[in-house]
């Protein structure tokens, strides 16, 4: 029987997120030197992210080449607006009300409910995600003689926020040289509108039933940015007049006459970026932020926030945490505002993975970013022009207290993203560089191809780096949602040329069922099957000593690494 008298337990919890800029010797044992397609989980651990799926079945219909960009996607009056080329285009249906489970009522004809079938042909094919469908009739609110996968799509399981499509629909097609829009809902009247804006073209606005008013005073054509602010619709980003922020009437997104309060301020630095908050209209220039505080021409004031500090692309800002955060020329940045009046502090909150922004930054020519708020989570995406898929590097930001934890994302190519809510539901959705709209944080896939993630840990000591440890075990504390396909590797001695490099060890959740006690020890998990502990007899020695899990070669649901326990017996000091 061996000796375990000397026989110690080395236990760390699994926080912090990723740390790039921090010698391994210093970091905290639960940080990450790796932690790709993790997410920081609020609830705690590093949880692997879900995957994306398609939100509309059908490609945004290209008007030039293949190789247009998606430039606008969000969800008005439930209908998904999506521009590309030189076109605005919307789906042909609002949203899907029933959840449609594949094998379950619909293997054979059957319905399908909706919000409306208003648009559609009284029968046809429908999309949905990849799926498509045939009907033979329909009623105001239902799709009626439904046969699932027709043309030899396969079936599969819808969320109930899927949507229906029968074809795009186009709103605009006289846009031209329009480059990434940026848009405003709003409601001036007691009747919901949309305002976009693209660069090139005058602000179109668009009602409820989707038909197109150009704004077409001079002063603001080719705006970049538009924001409704006390009840003025304010503009900026026009080529002739970089500095300047035009407003309108109040009440009007379409009067500019100064006798009835419409105006225009400027400020000494070019515009990036528009963004209300806390009853305040921060103005972000390349190397300068303002606000603009009063409700009407006659009190409206501007004061800067920083003369210092200037936001790289305003595709980056975003009302995140209580606070605004953005991209700044050093990192990312939040401005704080408290009560107090003018009180706005500033601070970098990415030093500890500032390397990868700072690489990122000088080489993108894209960006964009959306967050996911009941996960308190930003996600910003750096796009190379013309690059594919490896081409785009994604950050996630975790606020879990007072602390910001961060993740890298790895097989997502977002060229314009927003997060809509939709009846209490979080959709996160991206419009691709190849024409597609997909809504993140569903399913176990990148819309079929499998997720790759890695985590690694700092290499241990176990606070004594002149002793080697000679391994015994590794004890899991993790949390699978389905069956999992991942791997645990252990590394010793910084990984050097020379070290001890063991086999992987299995890492799965086919053996979640494993109750405490009726297992066997060492070979098997206990713990509950929401958070089993894994005992992983390990082999190998060194002074310092180095985890990591990854993904295996199947698709895998999600999981949590909660934390870890190695144990170990003293060996010699060096």
């Amino acid at each position: 029987m061996p000796d375990l008298s000397n026989t110690a337990a080395f236990p760390f919890v699994c926080e912090g997120g990723l740390v790039l800029d921090q010698s391994t010797f210093i970091m905290k044992p639960g940080q990450a030197l790796e932690l790709e397609n993790f997410e920081p989980d609020i609830e705690g651990g590093y949880r692997r992210i879900n995957g994306f799926q398609k939100f509309v079945g059908q490609t945004v219909p290209e008007t030039a080449s293949s190789t247009e960009p998606v430039l606008m996607t969000t969800v008005f009056n439930n209908y998904v607006l999506a521009a590309r080329g030189t076109n605005i285009f919307s789906s042909a249906s609002t949203l899907l009300t029933t959840k449609i489970v594949s094998g379950t009522g619909m293997t054979g004809a059957g319905t399908i409910t909706v919000k409306s079938t208003t648009s559609f042909s009284s029968s046809g094919t429908l999309f949905i995600d990849s799926e498509q469908f045939t009907y033979t009739g329909k009623s105001a609110t239902s799709f009626t003689g439904v046969t699932r996968a027709a043309n030899s799509t396969t079936a599969a399981d819808h969320s109930a926020t899927a949507v229906v499509s029968e074809t795009w629909t186009s709103r605009d097609s006289s846009r031209t040289s329009a480059t990434k829009y940026s848009f405003e809902k709003f409601n001036f009247d007691g009747n919901d509108k949309i305002i976009v804006v693209d660069g090139n073209n005058d602000p179109t606005v668009f009602n409820t039933s989707l038909s197109a008013t150009d704004v077409t005073t001079s002063s603001v054509e080719g705006a970049k940015h538009v924001t409704a602010f006390k009840s003025h619709m304010f503009y900026s980003g026009m080529a002739s007049t970089p500095q300047e922020l035009v407003f309108s009437q109040p009440f009007d997104e379409d009067a500019f006459s100064s006798g009835s309060g419409a105006g225009s301020i400027k400020v000494d630095d070019n515009i990036v970026g528009l963004k209300v908050f806390r009853d305040n209209l921060f103005i972000f220039c390349e190397n300068r932020i303002f606000k603009l505080g009063g409700s009407s021409l006659s009190d409206f004031a501007i004061v800067p926030v920083t003369r210092n500090i200037g936001c790289i692309n305003g595709d980056t800002i975003q009302e995140f945490a209580g606070d605004l955060i953005f991209l700044g020329p050093d990192g990312l940045r939040t401005i704080a505002g408290t009560a107090r009046i003018g009180d706005v502090e500033l601070g970098t909150i990415s030093s500890n993975v500032q390397s990868l922004f700072r690489e990122n930054i000088s080489d993108s020519g894209s960006f964009t970013s959306l967050v996911i708020p009941d996960k308190t989570q930003y996600r910003i995406f750096f796009s190379k022009e013309g690059g594919g898929e490896k081409s785009t590097v994604g950050i996630i930001c975790v606020m879990k207290g007072q602390a910001f934890e961060f993740a890298k994302l790895r097989g997502l190519r977002p060229a314009c993203a927003d997060t809509v809510i939709q009846e209490g539901d979080v959709i996160p959705l991206h419009g691709s560089f190849d024409g597609i709209i997909y809504r993140q944080d569903q399913g176990d896939t990148f819309d079929g191809e499998l997720i790759r993630a890695k985590y690694r840990s700092p290499d241990l000591t176990f606070n004594d780096p002149g002793i080697r440890k000679h391994m015994q075990r590794v004890n899991i504390n993790y949390a699978p949602e389905s069956t999992i396909d991942a791997d645990l590797f252990v590394r010793y001695d910084y990984e050097a040329q020379n070290s001890t490099r063991p086999a992987a060890y299995a890492l799965d959740s086919l053996n979640v069922a494993g109750i405490y006690g009726s297992g066997v020890y060492n070979t098997t998990s206990y713990g509950g099957p929401t958070q089993p502990i894994v005992r992983k007899a390990v082999e190998g020695s060194g002074f310092a000593v180095a985890l990591r899990v990854e993904d295996g070669a199947n698709s895998t649901a999600p999981y949590s690494l909660k934390g870890f326990q190695l144990e170990y017996q003293l060996g010699a000091r060096r």
